[in-house]
């Protein structure tokens, strides 16, 4: 599997991730699922919004 976040942009999406994940959990909405999803693309190196726009922030 090719990976397009690289390894500042993984970092960011993981605090992010984790921010908006406990934001959400303790407001009860939606955010929590969007925090989700940020910490899988943290995790996977993958974003799917990257690839229509052919962006690639992965040095290697």
């Amino acid at each position: 599997m090719t990976t397009n976040v690289g390894e500042k942009d993984r970092l960011y999406r993981a605090i992010a991730g984790v921010i908006i994940l406990l934001w959400g959990i303790s407001n009860a909405n939606a955010l929590g699922l969007i925090g989700f999803v940020v910490l899988a693309t943290a995790y996977f190196r993958k974003c799917l919004l990257y690839i229509p726009m052919d962006v690639n922030t992965n040095k290697a």
